[in-house]
């Protein structure tokens, strides 16, 4: 053993202890191993051919959702989702704007972490994606027919949800884990205590959205209260352990300050287990309480292209500590951090950031404990499990810093290890490490297509990397993260391709691309547009004025836009363009901006979106397509002349002829 490696070794016992931040600099000596020979070929999709997957990845700080095809690693799409979105005018147009809406009003900006797929029978069925947003806690909804967020519901008496939004095995729920404990914000409650008060006021929730089979609408079905741990992870039972939700929590010492050292002094801390189906028993049974607390359900129509926000007033809680049977804790290795689930959904895996070890827990034993009552005490008045009756077993010195486990189908597991930069892969049944490979550097989560399901597809599996340092030319002090590309189909994981990434990726969900690739919608049908400013014909363009507010019903078609000179709006005036693209063919938006709006719009195929516009100046002010249609695009403008707000200019629009 080098002096390096008994070096890390001691201060990763320290960090164990104290709590100390983790040592990213004590990682072994990684040389850059050269590519496998064919690498290249099996990464390579040729011009016309499209990737076997779509990668679905968190944009972190981006606030919204990436699109990647593998294994070429080509970003595709970027969906906005908990930001505004200036590539495609989302959260800038007036249709689009309450979708950003919450309690607090407009929140512009959110960090995204962890993708979900709905699925059924434990498969990904190819129709919804599931996103989080941390900041202020939210939960969205994104079709894989128009990769568009259709709906994003707020989480009452929740802070920092991280926990979120992994999926039950038919998508019945998806749910939402508090990461900051806090009073809760319901009536009745005083939010305004003493932080040293934690302990007796600072809550934590578990909140189970329920999902419309059909339409996928969303609902906060009800909440289960928890003491004030932090919620980290999550992930569903499967098969025979469906009717079960499983969360990896930390800060067991309900500390509130200097939580690196304060809420790193137990040895362990705990996996929250639910059983949802008893606790819809207690709900059904009217056993919950109403909670009256006001969060935002916001809700896109396909048909009339427009945003609704729609604040709600209540919640169904239920206190595990009144209402027995439902919730219990099994202890685990302190401060984890991956929660995760494997294909038989026999066994959860835990991931203690501050342990060299990696507990796996046994569902059956976990029934049987429950059924003996084997229970070591409570906390907190929730009854913990004893730690050996529910082991099925450790998997010993696999590296430092374990993060999050997913699985190949075949037998074995993939856990990424932040400390020492690598992806070790494991037997679940034998806990025996079997391979392990680098990763350039500092390994998050990770990836398999499939993993996370009853069958993964177990091809590859993709790091997602919190260091890139010489990975990529610099680009001053900010680096993009990296995604590393592996072959896990034979007995040895080989590295096939970097790739850097948008925003800073958490976790990912890959699909096979056939799954979605059918459904994908080309185009809006004109004739089905409901927005009640759509202009479907360009004979019906017109400017109506109502008191001061100025409405423009444009079209926009390969290359002009109708009507394209308007004159008689003055200063004072609010504009509103209701564009509306009029082309019926893939790939063909139009854009929209003025000069002085401050934003643009871009308008799909029978699409209508709403530019709100106020000028400043008297003036000609253009207006022009932004969006490259057609050999003519530079001629797709006009423009709009303002004048002074006691002027008789009238109101005055037209395109060609009309126009003199």
């Amino acid at each position: 053993m080098t002096m390096k490696s008994r070096t890390c070794l001691l201060l990763a016992g320290a960090a164990a202890l104290t709590g100390a931040a983790l040592l990213t600099g004590c990682k072994p000596k990684q040389i850059a191993t050269p590519v496998q020979s064919g690498a290249a070929e099996k990464v390579y999709v040729a011009p016309g051919k499209h990737d076997e997957f779509y990668a679905v990845v968190s944009g972190g700080f981006s606030g919204n959702v990436a699109i990647y095809g593998l294994p070429s690693g080509r970003l595709l799409r970027q969906i906005p989702v908990f930001a505004q979105h200036p590539e495609s005018g989302y959260g800038y147009s007036e249709e689009t704007k309450p979708m950003l809406n919450t309690s607090v009003g407009l929140q512009a900006w959110d960090d995204q972490h962890h993708p979900s797929l709905s699925t059924t029978h434990g498969e990904h069925d190819g129709r919804w994606i599931f996103a989080n947003a941390n900041n202020t806690p939210r939960v969205a909804r994104i079709s894989f027919s128009t990769f568009r967020a259709e709906e994003i519901i707020e989480i009452p008496n929740s802070s920092g949800n991280h926990s979120s939004p992994f999926v039950t095995e038919n998508t019945e729920y998806t749910v939402a884990g508090t990461r900051f404990a806090t009073p809760l914000d319901d009536e009745g409650s005083n939010p305004d205590v003493p932080i040293n008060t934690y302990k007796k006021n600072f809550k934590s929730t578990v909140s189970m959205i329920s999902v419309d089979k059909q339409t996928g609408r969303m609902n906060v079905a009800f909440q289960v209260l928890l003491p004030g741990v932090d919620i980290d992870l999550a992930r569903a039972g499967k098969l025979k352990s469906r009717d079960w939700m499983f969360f990896s929590c930390y800060n067991s010492e309900l500390a509130h300050t200097l939580l690196e050292v304060n809420a790193s002094q137990k040895d362990k801390d705990f996996i929250v287990a639910i059983n949802w189906k008893k606790a819809e028993e207690y709900v059904k049974a009217g056993k919950g309480r109403v909670s009256k607390t006001r969060y935002a359900h916001n809700v896109w129509d396909e048909h009339t292209h427009s945003a609704t926000s729609t604040m709600k007033d209540e919640v169904i809680v239920l206190d595990p500590t009144e209402l027995p049977g439902f919730v219990y804790l099994m202890p685990c290795p302190k401060s984890p951090h991956g929660c995760d689930t494997d294909p038989t959904g026999s066994y959860i895996v835990g991931s203690g950031k501050l342990a060299a070890l990696i507990p796996v827990f046994s569902f059956d034993k976990m029934i049987a404990a429950i059924d003996k009552k084997d229970f070591e005490g409570d906390f907190h008045g929730i009854p913990v499990l004893k730690y050996d009756s529910v082991l099925h077993g450790e998997v010993k010195k696999p590296g430092l810093g374990p993060l999050h486990t997913e699985f190949d189908g075949k037998g074995f597991a993939y856990t990424s290890f932040f400390v020492t930069s690598e992806i070790v892969k494991w037997n679940i049944e034998t806990l025996q490490v079997v391979d392990r490979q680098p990763t350039f550097y500092s390994v998050g989560h990770l990836s398999v297509p499939g993993g996370p399901t009853t069958k993964p597809h177990g091809k590859y599996a993709i790091a997602y990397n919190k260091i890139t340092k010489d990975r990529y030319l610099p680009t001053g002090p900010e680096l993009t993260q990296s995604a590393q590309l592996y072959d896990i189909s034979g007995e040895k994981m080989k590295l096939l391709l970097d790739f850097p990434t948008v925003g800073e990726p958490h976790y990912a969900e890959a699909i096979p691309a056939e799954l979605v690739k059918p459904k994908s919608k080309k185009f809006f049908k004109i004739e089905e547009n409901k927005h009640p400013h759509a202009v479907k014909s360009e004979k019906d363009a017109r400017v109506v004025r109502h008191g001061n507010q100025v409405h423009v019903y444009m079209t926009a078609i390969r290359s002009h836009m109708a009507p394209d000179n308007i004159e008689g709006v003055k200063l004072g005036d609010e504009v509103y363009f209701h564009v509306t693209n009029l082309e019926q063919d893939w790939d063909v938006p139009h854009g929209f901006t003025i000069k002085g709006a401050g934003m643009e719009l871009l308008i799909m195929p029978g699409e209508t979106a709403t530019l709100k516009y106020v000028p400043t100046r008297i003036g000609i002010q253009p207006f022009y397509c932004t969006d490259f249609c057609s050999a003519l695009h530079q001629e797709m403008q006009g423009y709009l002349r303002v004048s002074p707000a006691d002027s008789d200019v009238p109101l005055k629009y037209g395109i060609g002829e009309t126009a003199q």
